[in-house]
């Protein structure tokens, strides 16, 4: 429902959007608590996107509004200023987090699912293949847009293909996996586009040698990374390099500005403690940034989603 003490926000596309959504909007939902880091201010506009319909009412309030739009899974890559989003954020809600197997060893996801019970999902169907996938904690839409990777596999190598619905144009289509420009980190998804549902390839497998991996990498990431408020790996691995040990030879760990701090466990990931706000993350981040390029000679890319802040 809409929060009835909220004012206008004055900004003439979101009060045409809202007006247009109604009671699928809400006014000044908070973000911070929708994200991994669990810092940052609100939207000016939220929807929960439910059905089809629900889908189709976001395209409509974006072509007709122009309003600037943030698609958000599970927010575990993400910082959000504390000045928040000044537009409409959305979210897949239930109705797209299922997943089914079909025939020739073909998994279909919708983008609300969770990497890691996608992970467990085909394991226990006897498929092999999306183990990995355990230790993303993000969503199948923003391991497709980001293509998400870990212990020597990326979402590119089993993606066959996914339904993609333009928020600003309303165009709705199914791409395949050499359509999406996947590299490092990146596809060709844009930031207006909702990842609605993705397929898998995978492999006959074992279930007891499935569950063996993915305990394998469940207790390696306990081990090796830290726990707590953190978004995960802060950048990019440079080619032929890590992050983690750039950061780790500069110096810089547990270097702490406000209340963040780079972990004392890897080196690479930036911790949010107490007290701490976004701005004291971003500008670690920016700080860890430039260190690193005086002492290693290496211009760090941040891996990181930042919104509201520009490096």
């Amino acid at each position: 429902m809409p929060l009835p003490d909220r004012p206008a926000s004055g900004d003439p596309a979101v009060e045409a959007a809202a007006a247009r959504l109604g009671d699928r909007a809400r006014r000044g939902a908070p973000l911070g608590a929708r994200t991994t880091y669990r810092l940052g201010g609100p939207s000016a506009l939220l929807t929960v996107v439910d059905d089809e319909d629900d889908l189709a009412a976001v395209v409509a309030a974006v072509t007709a509004s122009g309003i600037e739009v943030l698609v958000l899974g599970r927010g575990s890559n993400l910082l959000v200023a504390e000045a928040g989003f000044p537009g409409l954020c959305v979210v897949l809600g239930q109705s797209f987090a299922s997943c089914r197997v079909g025939e020739e060893r073909v998994v279909a996801a919708g983008g609300a699912v969770a990497y890691p019970a996608l992970a467990r999902a085909t394991a226990e169907a006897g498929l092999a293949g999306m183990e990995w996938a355990v230790g993303i904690p993000g969503s199948v839409g923003g391991a497709v847009r980001m293509n998400a990777g870990g212990h020597g596999s990326q979402t590119a190598d089993r993606l066959v293909s996914a339904r993609l619905v333009d928020l600003r144009t309303g165009s709705d289509r199914t791409v395949g996996r050499h359509d999406l420009a996947f590299s490092y980190r990146h596809s060709g998804v844009r930031a207006d586009e909702v990842v609605v549902s993705a397929c898998f390839a995978l492999d006959s497998g074992d279930r007891g040698e499935s569950a063996a991996t993915i305990a394998g990498i469940v207790a390696w990431r306990r081990q090796n990374q830290p726990g707590g408020r953190n978004a995960g790996s802060v950048f990019q691995n440079p080619p032929g390099d890590s992050a983690g040990r750039l950061i780790e030879l500069a110096g810089l760990k547990d270097l702490r500005l406000g209340g963040a701090r780079v972990s004392t466990a890897h080196a690479n990931f930036i911790q949010a403690d107490p007290g701490a706000s976004a701005d004291d993350v971003y500008s670690l981040i920016c700080e860890v940034r430039r260190l690193v390029a005086e002492r290693c000679g290496v211009e760090l890319e941040p891996e990181i989603c930042l919104v509201g802040f520009a490096l």
